[in-house]
């Protein structure tokens, strides 16, 4: 069924995406409604009053479509089809209606850069070299050796180029063997990619989360240049990885790229109301993310990886939050601290066992400039799973063991229920275990404890919401003091200091006397503010509002 009014304002309007507050649902590890030990889309509907109880703005589904599933639903056969193992178009039908009734917009992932080798599109491609889809991917001559055109590596490992007998030629594929890259070159392709993404808006889609949105294009065939070192980043670069041993200047992030971005807001401005949000993975992240949201008619948000490596001490977060503000002018940040991609928040930033840590977390990402993408389960705090090499099913951790594990850790069921079967996820043996740590985690323990980080999640996004400098306000950094990160928010007459203690040790530090205690803050702001003093205890949280004309209500850096 398609709706006659397909776009859903609801009571934020047509820009609810500016500050929003997305949670990232892996449908295979969120909740199973058939018993086949897979999440599906009944699940979600099932899950949805939770999901609208966190006070989240929107949902984000990953992969839902038709696939082999050799990357989990990331290689797309049917761009319009679901995968009969998560339900039906009816089925995502009825999850729409049934979170617009509650308030919650949908966003689902779109896959552009590339297809499953099982599309029908490559199937055709692949035939002859003078087919109508002929050019409907990236082919290229070996050179005179036989050897591939370039040097340009696949980020799951190996060249990115594999050899076809029926073409004699090698095909571009940045990911797996089975993903190969679509020919954006092509103008027959651009359409009908941009027919896929209408056919979604049709159904009542509210926004898009674009995978790997600057792998679209590729320049010419020319060797990358060796990186000088090889640091933590986007997924792939490690130093166990050859990805990671190349400067990335002719396989992704090109020029013509833009020309395509500025052609999809085109069709989304046809459909108010509706969003997109870019997953950048680049050398480059910050600049990309700024000339991909810059000007208005390119993407509406966008994001990178670079809050999803270790690091997270106060410093290079307020130099990588102010190198970001420095460039992207009018457009937009997404920030995240977890998805389906990376090693679990708790464990990646040292938080295990440390609720004070992972409430200071989640504050400091609900305090940004810009809107937020919350993985499913960091509302509970989980941890990254400990899984054997027989229990992997991601390629990337088959491929890399043991010096890389993975993304399964990050991607096992959701604990539901404490004391029930897999964790209320499913009643029998799910694709990935439930992980025994997880258990005394589960939603329906920490959502009866008023103590819990499940509720104080809850609590500090009810906060936020209510309060227009932290959803769509300008944004200030002073200088890290003492291991606490400063800033204020600014919106019209509303005027917010925001103080985080990254220390596992008290703090006291100068503050302006104009500074004023809220009310109505969350039981996670523990800080306080009084006659020019701020004291936060460890891992403390402080939010005050000030006045913005008072003499008296400046910051002294």
């Amino acid at each position: 069924m398609i709706t006659e009014t397909p776009q859903y304002l609801g009571r934020q309007g047509a820009d609810w995406w500016r500050g929003a507050v997305i949670y990232q649902i892996y449908p295979r590890s969120f909740q199973d409604a058939n018993g086949d030990g897979i999440g599906d889309l009944q699940g979600v509907i099932d899950r949805l009053d939770y999901i609208a109880s966190l006070n989240v703005d929107a949902i984000w589904l990953s992969p839902f479509f038709t696939s082999p599933m050799k990357d989990f639903g990331y290689d797309v056969s049917d761009y319009r089809g679901v995968d009969p193992m998560f339900g039906t178009l009816e089925d995502f039908d009825r999850l729409v209606e049934a979170a617009h009734a509650r308030g919650l917009k949908v966003t689902i992932d779109q896959v552009l850069s590339h297809t499953s080798d099982q599309h029908p599109w490559f199937r055709a491609s692949r035939q002859s070299r003078d087919n109508p889809k002929a050019d409907w991917y990236v082919w290229a001559d070996p050179k005179p050796d036989g050897a591939p055109p370039t040097n340009w590596q696949a980020i799951f490992g190996g060249s990115a180029w594999q050899w076809d007998t029926r073409r004699c030629q090698y095909y571009l594929h940045n990911f797996l063997i089975e993903q190969p890259d679509l020919n954006f070159r092509n103008p027959e392709v651009v359409e009908a990619i941009l027919g896929e993404v209408r056919f979604w808006l049709e159904r009542g889609v509210d926004g898009f989360r674009l995978d790997a949105i600057n792998f679209c294009t590729h320049g010419e065939l020319k060797d990358n240049p060796p990186r000088d070192d090889v640091a933590e980043g986007f997924i792939g670069v490690r130093p166990d990885n050859p990805y990671g041993y190349q400067r990335h200047l002719y396989d992704k992030t090109q020029s013509e790229n833009l020309v395509f971005l500025e052609k999809l807001r085109a069709l989304l401005d046809e459909y108010p109301g509706t969003t997109s949000v870019g997953e950048v993975g680049d050398d480059d992240s910050l600049g990309v993310m700024a000339a991909y949201t810059q000007g208005g008619n390119r993407l509406h948000m966008a994001y990178s990886f670079d809050l999803l490596g270790e690091r997270h001490d106060p410093t290079f977060l307020h130099d990588t939050l102010t190198a970001m503000e420095a460039r992207i002018g009018d457009g937009w940040p997404c920030w995240a601290l977890g998805n389906h991609d990376v090693t679990r928040l708790a464990t990646r930033w040292g938080a295990e066992g440390n609720a004070a840590a992972l409430r200071l977390y989640m504050a400091f990402l609900l305090t940004q400039r810009g809107s937020v993408c919350l993985y499913q389960g960091e509302e509970l705090g989980l941890t990254e799973a400990e899984l054997t090499f027989d229990q992997l099913v991601d390629p990337a951790g088959i491929t890399f063991w043991p010096a890389y594990k993975g993304r399964d850790g990050c991607r096992t069921p959701l604990p539901w229920q404490a004391d029930a079967l897999n964790g209320g996820f499913s009643p029998t043996t799910p694709w990935l275990p439930v992980s025994d740590e997880h258990l005394d985690l589960a939603v329906d323990r920490q959502d009866s404890d008023p103590q819990s980080l499940l509720n104080a999640i809850r609590d500090l996004l009810a906060f936020r919401r209510e309060h227009p400098a932290l959803v769509k306000g300008e944004v200030r950094y002073h200088p890290v003091r003492d291991e606490v990160l400063c800033l204020e928010r600014t919106y019209r007459d509303q005027r917010l200091l925001v103080a985080l203690n990254f220390a596992d040790t008290p703090r006291e530090l100068p503050a302006p006397r104009a500074a004023r205690n809220l009310a109505n803050a969350p039981t996670l702001v523990n800080g306080r503010w009084q006659a020019g003093t701020l004291e936060l205890p460890a891992y403390g949280i402080a939010i005050a509002r000030c006045t913005t004309d008072s003499e008296e209500a400046s910051w002294d850096d």
